[in-house]
């Protein structure tokens, strides 16, 4: 079978844009064969700075013949009708089509077209330009006088099909003026001269030799363990990451790891600044002493090529560089320290800054007031929620208050990336409470599912009022979440609340803590539901729990635990059947008797057969004892109590005629099914549990 090998060489193409257009080349042209009717073993895409490359193999060698029936017009329709059918299907006559009869609709004309398979290449031929032309590049640019878009000047087009024993042909097009090919070029600087290849196998071995490596996976792969092992022979380890690991190696065709040293006098900066600065400036990695564990003086820089000199003036220049940046940073982390002109009597560093964040009334939102005025609400909250969290309230509102000084930090303006983390670095250094340090930096957590969650009662007191804040002003204002639209970022301050609360099984009312009405409630038990499935709860089961008012997330997912526990056992699920036996009784039966119409209690004198009887007796005992185990929130015995249910349940269906001939009979039965149905309800809402 037949192989197609593509390869699109431009300019240098973005490393971020790099891993996405390689799966849009492999998507798009892979649908686009199917769509002509090419079947395909497998598709893989490449990218390297200068290239994108895709490798398609099994293609038939032509797209099978097809026979299609195409239904017409009823014989004897105008003129115009047939005309345009035979036009559509392709006939100069109409007797060229055949007449079917249909019972209802009588005669109608029918053409039978049949269309020869064509050669895969001629198909290829014509969905890579088109492919080419609206590819969907996030940013692109056009050169010269040309027309063609692309992320940077396309330069060359190689594509190639052929059997895997056979020479290949040059799949035969033209892209603005640029004519496919089967020749490619390697590394810039050190393999230049263009090659031929034929297929995907010595296209990659011939790219070797040429000093590019086509796999980002193995581009990864090299410069990971080559990094690793030039730290440890010197006595360091590598400080890894994984997003500059990726953005790195679309960077290099050719990955050579160099290592670089910057002076010791620069180790007085935060070990996070240090990464920032020479990650953002330079895109090297940093290393940690491995004795002490510190941040060691050196970094790894990923070079393009072997040079002569073994990497010398490369590291030199790194070098030059990181000293520069990093001279700017210790600028900016002595400066922090020092007083603030203008605001010297205002206190402490961190002080100084709320000081100057107040008085330059920095907006937070034009309906919610400034950055000032929300750091008082937070400090009110904060105070508010700590002995609800067991937390001390005066740490919590001083820890409220310096949450977002480091804002106006000349360290946290040059990388946001680093705010709280350096508030708690410079509430340590002027004397704070730890408790209050840390909690200026674990306000913002949990960020991301992968994120801690704060564990320290200040912290958590704070954490909580931060989200608060911002959900219950944001609802009081109607700015929702829509669709795919959060731009405020709601959804992550719920799911952190509820991430906090779950994660310290916090036995707290939302209603309690602030301001939450019932729209902002339902948007919680949303959240609730997304976190509980991803968890692996059964959606059903959430959703039986959940009532409009609930607002005790622990004890919803408590409920939740226990209903699943439950219902994994015998008696649940005979339970269940038996409610969904009931339930369907009672829907048919309400359908003539009216809604409601068997809500009211069943008349014990009525009871006259022993299965009666029993259930009756049952349903007393059991819903007194699970209504008093669901006050205590004790769920497992709410259904323990329950589960007691099950054998009268099974008994009165087996033995009793529910619809019995006298009306007053009927009636009082199904008032002891609407019983039985009401029951249920004390721990869950049957009815949306499936089976």
């Amino acid at each position: 079978m037949p192989d197609l090998l593509l390869e699109l060489f431009s300019e240098e193409i973005p490393a971020r844009m790099q891993p996405r257009a390689s799966e849009d080349l492999r998507k798009l042209v892979t649908d686009a064969l199917v769509d002509a009717g090419l079947t395909y073993e497998s598709a893989k895409a490449f990218a390297t700075p200068r290239r994108l490359v895709l490798n398609v193999t099994g293609l038939p060698p032509k797209s099978p013949d097809m026979k299609e029936e195409k239904k017409g017009p009823r014989v004897g329709a105008p003129e115009q009708a047939l005309a345009g059918f035979l036009k559509g299907a392709g006939l100069s006559s109409i007797d060229q089509a055949t007449v079917q009869s249909d019972p209802k609709k009588g005669d109608f004309y029918v053409a039978l077209i049949e269309k020869a398979g064509r050669p895969a290449i001629d198909i290829v031929a014509d969905i890579v330009p088109n492919v080419v032309r609206g590819f969907p590049w996030p940013k692109s640019m056009r050169w010269g006088s040309g027309t063609l878009r692309w992320v940077r000047p396309l330069q060359s087009v190689l594509c190639t099909f052929g059997p895997e024993t056979e020479d290949t042909d040059i799949v035969p097009f033209e892209i603005d003026g640029l004519a496919s090919g089967n020749s490619t070029r390697g590394h810039r600087f050190m393999a230049p001269e263009p090659f031929a290849v034929r297929r995907f196998d010595d296209y990659v071995s011939s790219l070797e030799k040429a000093k590019v490596v086509l796999d980002p996976a193995r581009r990864q792969d090299m410069i990971l363990h080559d990094a690793r092992d030039l730290a440890f022979a010197s006595g360091f380890d590598l400080v890894e990451d994984a997003a500059l690991l990726e953005e790195v190696a679309g960077l290099v065709e050719w990955p050579v790891v160099l290592m670089g040293s910057f002076d010791e006098s620069f180790l007085e900066i935060p070990a996070e600044v240090i990464r920032l600065t020479i990650r953002a400036n330079q895109k090297c990695f940093v290393l940690r002493d491995s004795r002490t564990g510190n941040l060691a003086n050196r970094f790894i820089t990923v070079s393009n090529l072997v040079a002569e000199d073994g990497g010398r003036k490369i590291i030199a220049g790194n070098e030059r560089v990181i000293a520069a940046r990093l001279s700017d940073a210790l600028y900016f982390w002595q400066t922090d320290q020092r007083a603030l002109p203008g605001y010297e009597d205002k206190g402490k560093p961190l002080d100084q800054r709320l000081a100057k964040l107040r008085a330059q009334e920095i907006v937070f939102h034009e309906k919610l007031g400034t950055q000032g005025q929300r750091i008082d609400r937070i400090i009110r909250l904060a105070r508010e929620i700590a002995p609800k969290v067991g937390a001390d309230p005066e740490k919590a509102a001083r820890a409220a208050e310096l949450a977002k000084a480091d804002l106006m930090t000349e360290v946290v303006g040059e990388f946001p990336e680093v705010q709280g983390q350096m508030g708690r670095t410079y509430a340590l250094l002027q004397g704070e409470d730890e408790a209050v340090a840390a909690a200026i930096e674990e306000h913002y957590k949990p960020q991301g599912p992968s994120d801690r969650v704060p564990e320290n009662p200040v912290s958590i007191a704070v954490a909580l009022a931060d989200k608060l804040d911002i959900l219950t002003g944001f609802w009081a204002i109607d700015e929702k979440p829509t669709g795919s639209k959060d731009p405020f970022a709601l959804r992550r301050a719920a799911l952190g609340v509820i991430r906090i609360v779950l994660a310290n099984q916090l036995k707290v009312s939302l209603r309690d803590l602030a301001a939450v009405d019932a729209d902002l409630l339902a948007f919680f038990h949303d959240r609730l539901k997304v976190q509980l499935r991803e968890e692996g709860a059964r959606h059903d089961l959430v959703d039986a729990v959940i009532s409009a008012d609930a607002d005790d997330l622990l004890a919803i997912v408590r409920r939740v635990e226990a209903l699943g526990a439950f219902l994994k056992a015998d008696d649940g699920a005979n339970l269940l059947a038996g409610y969904n036996r009931a339930a369907n009784i009672l829907r048919a039966e309400e359908k003539k008797d009216g809604e409601g119409a068997f809500d009211s209690a069943p008349d014990a004198a009525l009871l006259t057969e022993p299965a009666e009887k029993a259930l009756h007796a049952a349903l007393e005992s059991a819903v007194s004892d699970a209504s008093a185990a669901v006050g205590s929130e004790e769920f497992e015995k709410a259904m323990t109590a329950l589960s007691r249910l099950r054998a009268p349940v099974d008994a009165f269906f087996e033995a009793i005629l529910v619809n019995a001939e006298d009306p007053a009979l009927r009636a009082n039965r199904l008032k002891l099914l609407s019983r039985f149905r009401a029951a249920t309800r004390t721990v869950a809402d049957f009815s949306r549990i499936a089976g």
